[in-house]
């Protein structure tokens, strides 16, 4: 059985199977929702059911709580229709427009800027001609048929492999693979088989306002992919580029960041540590990357922010600069990097 869903605003329609959720149906059918991480995790899919019902899969919490679905609030990657439905959703403009395909690639070279972050790069078939957005991710095709998810780190026009940063959790089916934990190891040469590209997570060209990037920890790769097509672009726009990490290490690209600061006119970069040592001898800003932002910015309301990390740092991005800085719901753009644990429930 399939029902058919309704975009309040568009009008457009597509349908669904009752067996598949409406956001695979609307990428297959050529609409593009808003989305990140596709499993329940992340909340940047979440929009709202004006009419009919769903039943939703497994989620967390911090995504979609009980109150919110008592609101009608929807996620869309793990809402599963029982009726025809009224919905109301941000489409994307632009996603829609470019293909996503099985592509294998060959592992290029493997570098290690710090103790737990691994820089993969990998080299496509000399006649395959990748395109994605910057922002955008891929999701590895494993063996057993599972899938992982890491950000295109690299802009869209750069010639050359494509650039991954990959962070290492240790007991992680991909990571311990990446950095040797299990036998065998990922080795040069080697060749894998991805999917892409996917997200809504990339930069609104038709947007005048200045931007704020946040990223923590490895949440740096798609921002990076976007400052990097923005200068290829001649994309003018202020930038204020704010870092998170535990330790001064964990900011893998520092040297990168500061660079632009120096040479790209009107961008600013702030570093921020949350547990610095002694030993870190650590003289930058302290505490939460996105309470940092607040600090500077009390009133956003006229910017766009973009925001890139763990679930806990970009959903309480979210939610305080909506809330306490004026942000418009509409200017925040996310991209969740997700595991297993954040769908554990809490």
């Amino acid at each position: 059985m399939s029902y058919q869903v309704t975009l309040k605003t568009s009008g457009k329609q597509f349908t669904v199977g009752q067996d598949e959720t409406l956001l695979d149906a609307a990428l297959q059918q050529g609409i593009t929702l808003p989305y990140g991480c596709k499993n329940g995790a992340c909340g940047s899919c979440k929009g709202k059911v004006l009419e009919g019902t769903v039943e939703h899969g497994q989620h967390s919490d911090a995504a979609l709580s009980k109150s919110d679905e008592t609101a009608g609030a929807i996620l869309f990657c793990c809402a599963y229709p029982q009726s025809d439905l009224l919905i109301e959703a941000r489409e994307v403009q632009g996603a829609g427009d470019i293909a996503i395909r099985k592509v294998p690639c060959r592992v290029n070279s493997i570098s290690k800027p710090s103790v737990d972050v691994a820089i993969l790069k990998l080299q496509l078939p000399a006649t395959e001609r990748f395109q994605f957005l910057a922002g955008q991710y891929l999701e590895f095709l494993l063996k057993d048929g599972q899938r992982r998810a890491y950000s295109i780190a690299n802009a869209p026009d750069h010639e050359g492999p494509l650039e991954l940063h990959i962070r290492h959790l240790p007991g992680g089916l991909f990571t311990d693979f990446v950095f040797g934990a299990k036998d065998p190891a990922l080795k040069e040469k080697d060749i894998l088989r991805f999917e892409g590209p996917l997200g809504s997570f990339f930069l609104r060209e038709d947007s005048k306002k200045p931007i704020i990037f946040v990223a923590a920890g490895t949440g740096f790769a798609p921002i990076k992919s976007i400052v990097e097509q923005m200068q290829h672009k001649k994309i003018d726009r202020p930038i204020h580029l704010y870092w998170g990490g535990r330790r001064p290490g964990d900011l893998y690209m520092h040297e990168l960041c500061q660079a632009w600061a120096k040479n790209i006119p009107d961008f600013t970069y702030t570093p921020v540590i949350s547990d610095a040592l002694p030993e870190d001898q650590w003289q930058g800003r302290t505490g939460f990357v996105h309470q940092a932002v607040m600090a500077d910015y009390p009133n956003m309301a006229d910017r766009q922010v973009y925001a890139c990390g763990a679930p806990v740092m970009v959903n309480a991005a979210r939610q305080d600069f909506s809330s306490q800085c004026h942000l418009p719901e509409e200017e925040f753009f996310a991209d969740s990097f997700t595991s297993a644990a954040d769908l554990a429930p809490k």
